[in-house]
């Protein structure tokens, strides 16, 4: 089907080229979000009536594209999320979480400008893009956690797989001075044992083995 572009379409080409893509492609997509017409005549002629407008039009939205791109561009949102030991999150973490994590950090995104290859999950750092206009796309992090202090941690460069080995061996260390204490306190004791068992002697008995 042969189309025209009203604006630039990533791998299909700038805006007022005609182009020819499968039918539903143009239909379900290119057209209902206005990216695009029918190649028709009437269509053509009335973009060239429009070009200069549109052409002005798209420049002024890239400008303030552009502008908000040089403050968004590699932030990190954070998304707090319910997921088990191993990390797996309970659901998943999509286009909307991420539109909304960017949205309370003050940030208007709509859900159709992020771009995520597939839902998000797990727990962890993740990387996706942000579609500000045609020819503008920056990239953000979505810090995805079970709690505030773990997406700090995550921040920092640990993973949960970090947190878990590090809580572990705390625990671990904490059981053996539990043990070490016991053992002390166990020979403490025995010492005490002998202590008292030794025989006292008298002053008695001191002065009858000295005038024997």
């Amino acid at each position: 089907m042969q189309i025209i572009l009203m604006e630039r379409v990533a791998k299909l080409g700038q805006m007022g080229d005609v182009v020819n893509v499968k039918q539903g492609y143009a239909r379900n997509f290119l057209i209902p979000s206005g990216k695009a017409l029918r190649a028709s005549e009437a269509n053509i002629s009335g973009f060239e009536a429009q070009k200069s407008q549109l052409e002005a039009r798209n420049l002024e939205s890239k400008a303030e594209a552009e502008s908000l791109a040089t403050k968004l561009n590699g932030q990190q949102f954070v998304v707090i999320r319910s997921a088990s030991d191993a990390g797996s999150l309970y659901g998943s973490v999509t286009t909307r979480d991420g539109a909304d994590a960017a949205g309370e950090a003050g940030f208007s995104l709509d859900k159709k400008q992020v771009i995520l290859e597939a839902p998000i999950k797990d727990l962890g750092i993740h990387s996706l893009s942000v579609r500000l206009h045609p020819e503008v796309e920056v990239k953000i992090e979505l810090n995805v956690a079970r709690s505030t202090e773990e997406a700090e941690l995550q921040a920092a460069g640990k993973s949960i797989q970090d947190v878990a080995a590090e809580e572990e061996a705390v625990a671990e260390f904490e059981i053996q001075e539990l043990f070490d204490d016991i053992g002390s306190a166990g020979l403490d004791d025995f010492g005490n044992d002998d202590q008292d068992d030794k025989p006292v002697v008298t002053e008695d008995e001191e002065t009858d083995d000295t005038t024997e």
